[in-house]
């Protein structure tokens, strides 16, 4: 009778070892992960406030480029994607 009660306390204290190296892993990759999020939250943020001044700097160099009909930086704003139109962004004694 001593014998079973020995295994039995011995199984379930091998059971409480390995539930612990299991809350350990898990622990550990949870940690790897809330890492990994607050970096994407901080790009996310950078990107939120770098925004407007992106705008801004598109808006100028499109000017500029009706301004000047400045070919070279027509083609390198098309080449982004952004695209204008001339007519738009005359202003209205122009034409």
């Amino acid at each position: 009778m001593i014998y079973k009660g020995k295994m039995i306390l011995t199984v379930l204290a091998a059971l409480v070892l390995l539930l612990v190296v299991v809350n350990i892993l898990l622990s550990l990759g949870n940690q790897s992960l809330r890492a990994e999020v607050s970096e994407r939250q901080q790009f996310i943020t950078q990107s939120i406030q770098l925004e407007s001044l992106h705008r801004e700097i598109v808006t100028v160099l499109a000017t500029v480029a009706l301004k000047n009909k400045d070919d070279q930086l027509k083609g390198l704003l098309a080449s982004q994607g952004i695209g204008f139109d001339p007519a738009v962004h005359q202003p209205a004694g122009a034409k």
